[in-house]
């Protein structure tokens, strides 16, 4: 894992805050990524789209070790397409085109994918940035507070928002809202 910039998780919620309002939606309200791809006018292709053009490359990715590739941006200029497995399960496919969607919003400057000896280029603070930044896209702070006020498990909330269990587990985690709600239950109590 890479280390992010002071601050940055306040600006991915920022960020994720603006898109939201962009899209016409709340922030306890699911993203489909989808829909913000178009907004952002970025093609999504699943994998599945070349198993004709490459069919030993797809078969392999798609049905043999499905595992070994989520998703990657394409450019062709300065136009980006995402590429995503969809072999996945729904709410993976979703993290995975958010993750790739956090690229482009955080203005990621493209890179080659492979270096010289063939081996992949791997920027650990870049992914990072896109990891939190999808998180929060998919589930921002807000949504995970209102979400620990129904005591709602890890599984509802992937459930409510389209996302994978894991996903859920980790911005439920990471936002704190669990304690948030068992905080602001204690201090409603005592009143």
């Amino acid at each position: 894992m890479g280390k992010v910039r002071r601050g940055f998780k306040t600006e991915a919620e920022s960020i994720a805050l603006e898109v939201r309002a962009e899209l016409r939606l709340s922030p306890t309200d699911p993203l489909d990524p989808l829909a913000l791809a178009e907004h952002l006018d970025i093609p999504v292709v699943p994998l599945s789209y070349f198993r004709h053009a490459a069919p030993a490359a797809v078969r392999h990715l798609h049905d043999v070790d499905h595992e070994a590739f989520s998703a990657v941006t394409v450019f062709y200029g300065l136009r980006r397409t995402i590429v995503h497995n969809d072999a996945h399960a729904p709410g993976r496919q979703r993290s995975n085109v958010a993750h790739e969607l956090s690229h482009g919003l955080l203005h990621h400057p493209p890179t080659p994918a492979l270096d010289h000896r063939g081996c992949r280029r791997w920027d650990p603070t870049i992914e990072e940035e896109a990891n939190i930044l999808a998180g929060v896209l998919l589930l921002p702070q807000e949504a995970c507070i209102a979400m620990a006020l129904q005591r709602a498990s890890d599984t509802e909330v992937a459930l409510a928002f389209g996302t994978s269990p894991d996903m859920a587990r980790w911005r439920m985690n990471a936002s704190g809202a669990r304690l948030i709600a068992r905080r602001s239950q204690a201090k409603r109590a005592r009143r």
